[in-house]
């Protein structure tokens, strides 16, 4: 008898209105809409940056973006989550959220264009103001798609959510390679988030209209703003926190410095989103129908934490091990000071995976206030360590990100444990399986590097030889050392190979032949 708890993929819909989809199913949509981002926007950084601007340009828009990104806890207001939290989420409802999302986004244009100016004389960079003033616009034209996203995330229809992504991220990376092309410098960063909105607001709308109108309640508009401002609130501490190492890097050390922070964080970042964050948009959804039908929480959490464990921390092991070759092979030698930083970034990102869901499981469970206080200190830690690190040089403030991964493991991981219930036992295990797997992971290509040949020659052919040991040598040791999500990613891997080989005539003529002998 296997009483293995079945995964939150297998749970059963409700009839709350949050559509009946298979999760596994909305699981490969989810993937195909993460890696279709991540393809184009990797491969149009990797050509910008290789061709086109310098680190001391990406710097400059890094620092902008970073300024707006603060700014812009309030433009979903929490509206994403009201709606996938509302028990029915009507059309009342829908159009009470999408003239919140109107209003504070015209709001949050203002708000970044009064900034402009004084941002530009701080960091002695006139043209800050300029490319500040793109991005408020690209921002009024968020709302169109926000609302409409959001209900076709609570269906669990990712195949709309993909659609939307995927021509959004195409209309930027041909407007940014164009305009940079072109000598439009950094501004053409900001040329591409406008061409982005604007795409993203047409299809969403095509998909699931969302319009604004009139005769609006006050009571529920008042019931949307006040779980919208504890929100709002929680992601500008959040957003601090997260967005402000580019700006104290900018400070500290110049915009060349912050380009090569700022890249090496970017790529670390969209590995970890390639190889899992490709599925972490339907964990939500998923701990909503959980919830609804009163499971508890904590086996289901434990296995998500495995699964992470078992993907992440391999991954950034490998890639701390070869940031140097990955760095020179990608942008050049121009980029080579971003290597290190890439290896402290990477290692970093192992901390901040242990305990997933850190804000979206106390938000689910209506914990948002004691969340808030949680990550005032979380962002306290983030800001007070990268100062640290960033008075010092480059390379300390990118290895103060495994100082703070640390203390963020220690201010979460009690409260989580109480608000979950997972078992501390469990996730030891995960923890010390992980670990082995992510050694076994980065031997071949630290072999490769320290008695082969050097990071800085080991070549195109070294690096995928170096990856692909490191990909056999992952595939042995989650099976030798029975990791606890073996059974979960054969599984997804099952569900996505079965339809794409039965696809294949000889195998389809198999099967049916097998269907025949069996009737």
């Amino acid at each position: 008898m296997n009483d293995t708890p079945p995964s939150p993929s297998e749970a059963p819909p409700t009839e709350s209105g949050r559509g009946s989809g298979n999760v596994k199913t909305a699981a490969l949509w989810a993937a195909a809409s993460q890696y279709s981002q991540f393809a184009l926007q990797f491969v149009t950084s990797v050509l910008v940056s290789r061709f086109f601007l310098k680190p001391e340009e990406i710097g400059l828009f890094s620092v902008a973006l970073a300024t707006a990104m603060i700014l812009s806890v309030i433009q979903d207001f929490g509206l994403t989550r009201y709606l996938g939290r509302h028990p029915t989420a009507d059309e009342e409802t829908v159009r009470h959220c999408t003239v919140i999302a109107i209003t504070f986004s015209v709001l949050l244009g203002a708000l970044i264009l009064a900034c402009a100016w004084p941002v530009a004389r701080f960091y002695g960079e006139p043209r800050l103001f300029a490319i500040l003033g793109l991005i408020a616009a690209s921002y009024l034209l968020n709302p169109w798609s926000v609302v409409p996203v959001a209900m076709l995330s609570r269906r669990l229809d990712f195949r709309g959510t993909f659609l939307v992504n995927a021509s959004g991220a195409a209309s930027s990376s041909i407007c940014a390679l164009s305009l940079a092309a072109l000598g439009y410098s950094a501004e053409s960063l900001a040329w591409a988030m406008i061409a982005q909105s604007a795409v993203r607001a047409v299809v969403a709308q095509a998909l699931r209209p969302a319009r604004p109108g009139l005769g609006l309640k006050r009571a529920q508009l008042q019931e949307i703003i006040s779980f919208g401002s504890g929100s709002a609130l929680l992601y500008l501490s959040g957003g601090i926190g997260m967005r402000t190492p580019d700006l104290i890097v900018g400070r500290l050390q110049g915009m060349t410095a912050t380009g090569l922070f700022s890249r090496g964080v970017a790529l670390a970042s969209q590995l970890h989103y390639l190889v899992a964050g490709a599925v972490g948009s339907i964990y939500y959804p998923t701990f909503a129908r959980l919830r609804d039908e009163g499971k508890d929480l904590g086996p289901y959490y434990e296995r998500v934490v495995a699964a992470h464990g078992a993907i992440v921390w391999p991954a950034m092991a490998l890639l701390a091990v070869l940031s140097e070759p990955v760095i020179l092979l990608l942008y050049g030698p121009g980029w080579a000071g971003a290597a290190p930083l890439l290896a402290y970034v990477a290692i970093a990102e192992c901390c901040f995976v242990a305990l997933p869901l850190h804000m979206d499981l106390p938000i689910l469970l209506g914990h948002l206030r004691r969340l808030f206080w949680f990550n005032l200190a979380d962002t306290a830690l983030s800001v007070g360590t990268l100062i640290a690190g960033a008075a010092i040089g480059v390379d300390a403030a990118a290895a103060s990100r495994i100082v703070y991964g640390l203390g963020w493991i220690c201010i979460y991981a009690g409260w989580l444990h109480r608000l979950v219930g997972f078992r501390w036992p469990a996730l030891l295990r995960t923890y010390a399986s992980s670990a082995g797997v992510a050694l076994a992971s980065a031997l071949p290509a630290f072999w490769a590097v320290t008695f082969w040949r050097r990071p800085d020659t080991l070549g195109l052919d070294g690096l995928v030889a170096s990856a692909a040991l490191g990909g056999l040598a992952w595939v042995l040791a989650i099976t030798v050392l029975r990791h606890p999500a073996r059974s979960d990613l054969a599984g997804m891997a099952r569900h996505l190979a079965v339809p794409l080989l039965s696809r294949i005539p000889a195998l389809r003529r198999w099967q049916n032949v097998a269907k025949s002998a069996d009737s």
